[in-house]
């Protein structure tokens, strides 16, 4: 297997482009901080792992937006503290304000020479519009779970992803999966043969997505962007 075997590459977006856990603790820990709550980042990002997972499983169908106030009024329950909406709705659209990772853009751009580049994420459409401006690049599609209806892991999503690859006249074999989260991207990607980057940024712990239940083993692994970028420019067949 080669990195310049494939054609167009898939993204998840948040944890691999955008800095998710960042924009998350933009608010989360002034939050808990005038509440006076006794939490590290660490933990903080642990239940919103947990909730946004179970709210994403138990209302496919609603936008990212409500599934962040449904995750936030989770976590002030853990933690024994009432969230007001106000509170919620300062999580639920924060979306577009989440920065991109330093080297997001410029990789994208050096892989957007090579291949065509499709965005599969569990946001709504307003939502990534925002994102997308920080990433500097035209995507070829983009498919949300607003669009689906459904939020990964759910085979549905990736059905989805590879209906357009499809569509885009791209055989199956010709297509490669880059992602963050083990969890919403790689156990389901890899149940269905689909090769997978992991861009396993340094961090600590399982940060805010879910331990998988399943072991998985990507097929590539690049703790950045850039990495990644580097190493497709470093093929011979390049």
């Amino acid at each position: 297997m080669s990195l310049t075997d494939y054609d167009v590459l898939s993204f998840d977006c948040y944890g691999t482009l955008i800095d998710w856990e960042a924009g998350i603790l933009a608010v989360l820990r002034p939050w808990a901080d005038a509440c006076h709550l006794d939490v590290e980042d660490t933990e903080l990002l642990a239940l919103f792992a947990r909730h946004e997972a179970q709210a994403e499983a138990s209302f496919p169908t609603e936008p990212y937006p409500r599934i962040l106030a449904r995750s936030m009024v989770g976590l002030g329950e853990d933690l024994g503290v009432a969230v007001t909406t106000a509170q919620a709705e300062a999580l639920a659209l924060s979306v577009p304000d989440w920065p991109a990772f330093p080297d997001s853009a410029e990789a994208l751009g050096r892989l957007a020479l090579r291949y065509r580049l499709i965005i599969l994420s569990n946001v709504d459409r307003a939502s990534f519009d925002g994102s997308q401006r920080r990433l500097g690049v035209d995507f070829t599609s983009v498919i949300t779970a607003e669009d689906v209806g459904s939020y990964k892991p759910s085979p549905r999503n990736f059905d989805a992803l590879e209906n357009e690859v499809a569509r885009l006249g791209v055989p199956a074999h010709r297509h490669l999966h880059v992602a963050q989260s083990l969890f919403h991207d790689h156990v389901p990607a890899k149940a269905r043969g689909l090769p997978t980057v992991w861009i396993n940024r340094p961090r600590d712990g399982w940060g805010a997505t879910p331990r998988p239940a399943v072991d998985v083993e990507p097929d590539w692994v690049f703790p950045t962007m850039a990495a990644f970028a580097d190493a497709v420019e470093a093929d011979p067949a390049a």
